[in-house]
C-alpha cells in the first residue's frame, strides 16, 4: 500500500509557505502561540520539510537548525543540529505523518554531518518522541506558555 503523503524538503518558495500555512494553524490558531513568537530569523536559515497529501494539500512541516543556529539552542555543540517547529494539521492527526516529517528532518541531519538532534517538546507529545527513539533530559520550563522538555536521538 502506498502512503497517502509524501515528505519533501521545502526547498521552493510555495512549499515555504505551505509550511508557514500550518505552523499558523497548529501553532498560532489552535495553541495560541503569537506569531511574533512563532515565526524567527532562523526561518530564512533553516532546512524545512513538507509533508504533503496525494491531492497536493500541505498536512505537516518541520525545521532543522544546524550550525550557529543550532549552537544556540544546543549549547554550543555545532555537531548537534535542532528540531522544531514540527506540526501536523487536525485533519492528518494519527496517519503517521509526524513520524515520518521526524525520521525526513533526521535524514537531512546525517547529510549534514550532524551525530545528534535536540529538540523541545511539549510536555504532552513526549511519549510520541520517546517512540521514536528521543530521550529526554534536564527540568521541564515553558515555552511561548507551554511546559517543554529538552529531548536528545543520537544519530
Amino acid at each position: 500500500m502506498t502512503a497517502a503523503y509524501t515528505v519533501r524538503r521545502a526547498d521552493v518558495d510555495e512549499d515555504r509557505e505551505a509550511c508557514f500555512a500550518v505552523r499558523r494553524e497548529v501553532f498560532v490558531e489552535e495553541q495560541g502561540v503569537p506569531t511574533e513568537m512563532e515565526y524567527d530569523d532562523c526561518d530564512a536559515t533553516a532546512l524545512h520539510v513538507l509533508a504533503v497529501g496525494a491531492d497536493g494539500r500541505p498536512l505537516g512541516t518541520g525545521r532543522l537548525l544546524f550550525g550557529a543556529d543550532a549552537a544556540d539552542r544546543t549549547g554550543a555543540d555545532a555537531s548537534v543540529g535542532s528540531l522544531g517547529r514540527l506540526a501536523v494539521s487536525r485533519a492528518a492527526r494519527g496517519l503517521g505523518v509526524g513520524a515520518a516529517l521526524v525520521r525526513g528532518i533526521e535524514e537531512a541531519a546525517r547529510a549534514q554531518g550532524l551525530t545528534a538532534v535536540d529538540l523541545h517538546a511539549q510536555t504532552h507529545a513526549l511519549g510520541f518522541y520517546e517512540r521514536l527513539g528521543y530521550e529526554a533530559y534536564g527540568p521541564e520550563f515553558p515555552d511561548a506558555g507551554m511546559p517543554h522538555r529538552a529531548m536528545r536521538r543520537v544519530l
